[in-house]
């Protein structure tokens, strides 16, 4: 069953320490209930995707306490200074380059360079980030697909079970998810939301270029850009010589995502050790068959876009 917390300061502890411990927890911010777990752990990030069946792995947003540890992830800009001073905390997440020494799990950003972040409004949002003391990727706390919950009751009414806790602190005020725009370039608006396009438009004295269709940096946004240098060969019932192996279950193989196939650690290995496969010396990366049930359907998604001619 999942916990079902108040507003005391007690249960945003209790909510702060199930964070830190890599649970899972519902909190309310003043768009949607976001399903938060700790940016920098990837078992962690995993779990998001597994609680809500998402199905591929799109870039998650970060939420953060303050401005200067949204500074400490994402290499700032002007454009960015200006937007957060206007907007934040608020319903505005930033798309900027991702700092090397972040420390982010790459299921956050999608293997990408860029991250998003906002700094969400509320109280109990930001007392739980500042409890907590660290990044928390939050996508919204439902199903993958269904509609967004803005109460306590609409998280446990899909959730319920799947994940640690949730943090009642009523009802949301927006109810709408934030809006994306991007700041790895010219200012993009990347998606509609909680902030009109004219305000930001008046506060950057420019208009938002559209999305370019071949950029991916957002919520939402299909996967196509990263790939590894190498060419790929997926559902290898073989090993051939010269190939570089990524295995899944009990074999050999140069890596293995979880030899115990447990797909949530398959899953938070995945970016990883496609980076650390890249980079040994050899030809095509062979990758095992991996099962297609639950998170598996988004790890063999992650493969396919990987695997894609180039």
């Amino acid at each position: 069953m999942t916990e079902r917390l108040g507003f005391s300061a007690q249960d945003i502890q209790r909510a702060a320490d199930l964070l830190g411990a890599g649970e899972r927890v519902a909190f309310p911010t003043e768009t949607v209930y976001g399903l938060g777990a700790d940016a920098r752990n990837g078992v962690a990030v995993a779990g998001i995707y597994e609680a809500k069946g998402r199905p591929s792995f799109n870039p998650l947003i970060v939420h953060v306490a303050d401005v200067q540890s949204a500074r400490e992830i994402g290499v700032w800009s002007d454009a960015a200074d200006a937007l957060a001073t206007a907007f934040w905390p608020g319903p505005l997440s930033l798309v900027l380059p991702l700092r090397a020494e972040a420390g982010l799990s790459e299921l956050v950003t999608a293997g990408l360079p860029s991250v998003a972040i906002r700094v969400p409004a509320g109280d109990l949002a930001h007392d739980l980030l500042r409890r907590f003391g660290g990044p928390v990727a939050a996508p919204s706390a439902n199903p993958s697909g269904k509609i967004s919950p803005t109460t306590a009751q609409h998280v446990l009414a899909g959730l319920d079970g799947k994940i640690a806790a949730v943090l009642d602190g009523g009802a949301c005020a927006v109810g709408l998810e934030s809006t994306i725009v991007g700041l790895t370039g010219t200012p993009t608006l990347l998606r509609e939301g909680g902030v009109p396009r004219d305000a930001i438009e008046t506060v950057l004295n420019e208009v938002l270029l559209e999305p370019n269709g071949r950029e991916i940096s957002a919520p939402g946004q299909l996967l196509s850009h990263y790939a590894p240098n190498a060419k790929m060969r997926l559902d290898a019932e073989h090993w051939a010589t010269g190939e570089k192996t990524l295995g899944f279950g009990p074999m050999e193989c140069d890596l293995n995502l979880s030899e115990s196939g447990d797909l949530v650690e398959a899953a938070a290995n995945l970016f990883g050790h496609l980076h650390l496969l890249d980079a040994m010396a050899g030809g095509t990366i062979a990758v095992a068959p991996i099962p297609r049930a639950g998170l598996g359907a988004a790890i063999n998604d992650r493969l396919k876009r990987a695997a894609a001619p180039r």
